[in-house]
């Protein structure tokens, strides 16, 4: 048996060879083993850790692409006073994914019931989930900072 495939860098999905599903909390890659949706087996093995996005493709060694896809996935849909509930689920650092109608969050059960308790409508659906990237950059938010030049800490 020979060595697998090799992803070793991101790039477009443009033009990929394969594709790829993965839940947002898959989409989060450094090194791992991953099998595409038409069954190839795979090594990613990027330099650093890397937000993958669904307008990106992982690049094989060979040239190859595999576009990923944003997985469906176990999501909470909230409507209702939509600025006032983002509000709340950002001050709560919650991965949110906006729509002109609605809000998107994964599913949590403590974050329904606060939600529900601040009057909005919440309601389990699975779903693709593509979430908004960080203020401070593009991408996840892997902490973040507020720009001081002491060692400022705040508890939430």
């Amino acid at each position: 048996m020979g060595a697998l495939p090799r992803a070793t860098s991101v790039g477009p999905a443009e033009g990929a060879d394969d594709a790829i599903s993965l839940p947002y909390n898959g989409r989060l890659l450094r090194r791992k083993r991953l099998t595409t949706d038409a069954g190839q087996d795979l090594l990613v093995d990027l330099a650093e850790v890397t937000n993958v996005t669904s307008d990106n493709a992982l690049v094989l060694e060979d040239g190859r692409r595999v576009a990923v896809h944003a997985a469906p996935e176990a999501l909470l849909k909230i409507t209702g006073d939509l600025p006032r509930l983002a509000w709340h689920i950002g001050n709560r650092h919650t991965p949110c994914q906006v729509l002109p109608d609605c809000l998107l969050i994964q599913n949590d059960h403590v974050l329904a019931s606060m939600l529900q308790h601040l009057g909005a409508n919440v309601e389990q659906v699975t779903q693709p989930f593509e979430p908004e990237g960080g203020a401070y950059g593009h991408g996840r938010t892997m902490g973040h900072s507020h720009g001081l030049a002491d060692d400022h800490h705040h508890d939430h």
